[in-house]
């Protein structure tokens, strides 16, 4: 029996020696924390890449839906102001189902909008730097302002606004 037993722990494997050194836990959590610092910018701007999408997309749909309040309300365009798009949500027929909120405001601001001499009309996102360079449109339907990264669309002023 003791032959038996001896080829029994001469096969099972020792416990001592195993595991990780403190050298080689530092050079794993130091690619780790490189990879980390890789990814994150790129994160980041994707996020903005995906919020200018969203943004040009519902600007779009904005202006289609104040191109139709015009036409439905003796040509005259929503009055401007903090609430503006009330009035396309409370429209017969209704042009939008509820207010869009730009996605680059941190406090969940709706689009701004500004339009001159009931002919010209701006709206706007105050884009990735979350300040409105975009101050609104004149009676030539030039932009005031400077573009800058907002992003906006208009009847007037040329420029696609970013998208």
């Amino acid at each position: 029996m003791t032959g038996a037993r001896r080829r029994i722990t001469a096969q099972m494997p020792r416990a001592a020696g195993r595991g990780f050194t403190l050298v080689e836990l530092i050079i794993v959590i130091a690619v780790i924390a490189i990879l980390v610092g890789i990814a994150l910018p790129r994160l980041r701007g994707m996020i903005d890449e995906g919020n200018t999408a969203k943004a040009a997309a519902e600007l779009r749909a904005l202006q289609a839906a104040v191109e139709s309040y015009y036409i439905h309300n003796s040509k005259t365009y929503p009055s401007t102001g903090a609430t503006w798009q009330s009035a396309l949500t409370s429209a017969r027929p209704k042009l939008i189902g509820s207010a869009l909120t730009d996605p680059f405001s941190t406090s969940s601001a709706q689009y701004q909008f500004a339009k001159s001499s009931n002919i010209y009309y701006i709206i706007w996102s105050v884009g990735p730097d979350n300040t409105a360079d975009v101050t609104g449109i004149d009676s030539s339907g030039n932009l005031t302002g400077t573009a800058d990264d907002d992003i906006y669309v208009s009847n007037g002023t040329s420029g696609t606004g970013g998208f």
